[in-house]
């Protein structure tokens, strides 16, 4: 029998800002400035209110997540994961903390459907690779627990990075209680 993970995990190239879900994820920095990247591209397409929202929250620590409304996107939520500064790289451990915080957010909000960019590997400079496997691995300990997530879906921008995402996924082992 397969994992819970496996059974709600979805690997699809696109454009996460068009994503029908109950919250896409923000590759943020800690200050939740809505720059270049998926975040220009969500206040772009979502409008202004989502960094007022963000302006209101201020800047978080480094691996937190907040989360906003979607403004004008598909989306109902928007969780900002700052995996980064503003104008630094992304760490595993920001990384890390950032996907298993923005599963946290998610949770606290009963959302069954979330969609994730790959975190940190534009601008910050995260290796592709290192990070399907790190967020893959937070998310597939996340969804072999009780959860109220019934999919959710990593949205890569180009085929390399989901040949990555793909490559990594075949691998990686479930949990020995699954």
């Amino acid at each position: 029998m397969g994992s819970p993970f496996r059974a709600k995990i979805l690997l699809r190239q696109g454009d996460i800002t068009e994503s029908r879900v109950d919250a896409i994820v923000n590759a943020a920095n800690n200050d939740l400035m809505l720059g270049a990247g998926v975040a220009g591209a969500i206040r772009r397409k979502g409008g202004p209110t989502i960094q007022q929202e963000c302006d209101r929250i201020g800047s978080i620590a480094l691996g937190e997540a907040a989360i906003t409304g979607g403004g004008r996107l598909a989306a109902r939520h928007v969780i900002h994961a700052a995996s980064m500064s503003l104008g630094q790289a992304t760490s595993e451990e920001n990384l890390r903390a950032a996907t298993e915080n923005s599963l946290r957010r998610a949770e606290e909000q009963r959302l069954e459907s979330i969609a994730f960019p790959a975190i940190g590997t534009g601008v910050a400079g995260f290796p592709v690779a290192r990070c399907a496997e790190v967020m893959l691995a937070a998310i597939r300990d996340h969804l072999n627990g009780p959860s109220s997530l019934k999919r959710v879906e990593m949205v890569l921008f180009d085929r390399a990075t989901l040949e990555e995402f793909e490559r990594v996924l075949a691998r990686m082992k479930d949990p020995p209680d699954c």
